[in-house]
């Protein structure tokens, strides 16, 4: 699948902006993260954090008056943000996610209108495609958006909306032909605020806890026409397009769940005592410990193989194996991410199935990694696809 080029190269750049990450997190999130879990509420500070570091929206370019960085910064930034807290590593990626199908296919005055403020930090951005019947099936979406004399009227349900309720701005995909199966989607920008748009009550979890995850409610709710996002009809297919660069996201923040967990457990394995001696002399631990990084370093290399393939496309050339690049490291990395934290929690034995100790919340927060932005079976779907097409 891999073409000529190589496949990428990190800069001294790269590796300044992952200290500043890390000394961020380690200084403003980490000691948060248990407090977030417990509690289920979004963070507000770490929120305010990012900003006032400009890692809240990196990815956004400078034209709109963002960072400007590369996809690989982008994913350095959430894998050492998620490295502390995985709710708060939702804050950039949720962020890059709202925002692709804007940079993909919206005209420019939208995204001077909507970039600008997410990279002033005075907004967040959340993506809405999923529905109650249309999960993995996401071309089966009911929700509809009806042509008006100046604009367009939205009536249907959203399912499964990351950072809903604390986003300002929505990408909604919705049907405006019916006779036209996928063809007949498009996308819109929605305003928490616009009348008939409303949100259902917080889901409880299993992990992210501190990310809000809720419907959205479309009652009549009118929005005027230059909320368009490209022209009608180019909906799904800007979705697909916005996959392929952000599942490289989800496997940035799984692979900073698996850093997170794997470091705590070194730590603790050096420290703790059995039989007289540190369990990690023990070769059975040390042979689980060598697997664990093993895995989570080729899992790294893949996704930064995989955002330099990103960063290409963004820019204009066409890159003929994203696609599958985009879903093996969303999928290799989430299924290393659970792997590696449930290794962790049992490298800490009774410990590590308390909350006293963070590896247990770092497994739950791993789970999720492979569900959403498409589960890993259709990860594999979508990868045999490409393999098989030609």
């Amino acid at each position: 699948m891999s073409d000529d080029f190589p496949a990428f190269a990190l800069s001294e750049e790269h590796d300044a902006l992952r200290e500043a990450v890390r000394a961020l997190a380690d200084d403003k999130i980490a000691p948060r993260a248990a407090e977030v879990d417990r509690t289920s509420e979004f963070p507000w500070d770490v929120y305010e954090a990012l900003v006032k570091a400009d890692f809240q929206a990196v990815h956004i370019p400078s034209a709109y008056g963002g960072a400007g960085a590369d996809a690989i910064a982008t994913a350095i930034v959430i894998e050492e943000v998620a490295r502390a807290c995985a709710s708060s590593s939702l804050i950039p990626a949720v962020n890059k996610l709202g925002t692709v199908p804007l940079l993909l296919g919206a005209s420019e005055e939208v995204k001077a209108r909507y970039l600008a403020p997410v990279a002033r930090g005075e907004a967040m951005f959340s993506y809405a495609l999923s529905e109650p019947e249309a999960g993995s099936d996401a071309a089966a979406m009911k929700t509809k958006a009806v042509r008006t004399g100046d604009g367009y009227v939205l009536n249907g349900v959203k399912r499964w909306i990351t950072n809903a309720g604390v986003s300002r701005y929505y990408t909604v995909m919705a049907v405006t032909d019916p006779s036209a199966g996928a063809g007949g989607i498009s996308a819109f920008v929605l305003e928490d605020g616009d009348p008939g748009f409303t949100f259902g009550a917080p889901e409880h979890k299993l992990g992210i806890k501190g990310s809000p995850t809720r419907e959205l409610y479309f009652d009549n709710c009118a929005i005027p026409a230059d909320r368009l996002i490209g022209a009608e009809g180019e909906g799904f297919r800007i979705a697909l397009r916005t996959l392929d660069h952000t599942r490289i996201t989800i496997a940035a923040q799984a692979l900073g769940i698996a850093q997170g967990a794997l470091d705590y457990a070194l730590g603790y394995v050096k420290e703790r005592k059995q039989f007289g001696r540190s369990v990690a002399d023990f070769q059975g631990l040390q042979f689980m410990i060598a697997d664990m990084a093993m895995k989570l370093e080729a899992a790294r290399q893949l996704t930064y193989a995989a955002a330099a393939k990103s960063e290409r496309a963004m820019a204009g050339e066409k890159v003929a194996d994203l696609t599958f690049f985009s879903s093996a490291c969303k999928c290799l990395a989430s299924d290393v991410a659970m792997s590696v934290t449930t290794d962790a929690v049992q490298l800490l034995g009774g410990y590590g199935y308390v909350n006293d100790y963070p590896v247990e919340r770092m497994m739950r927060d791993a789970k999720i990694t492979q569900i959403y932005e498409g589960t890993n079976q259709i990860q594999r779907m979508v990868m045999a696809r490409q393999l098989l097409k030609g």
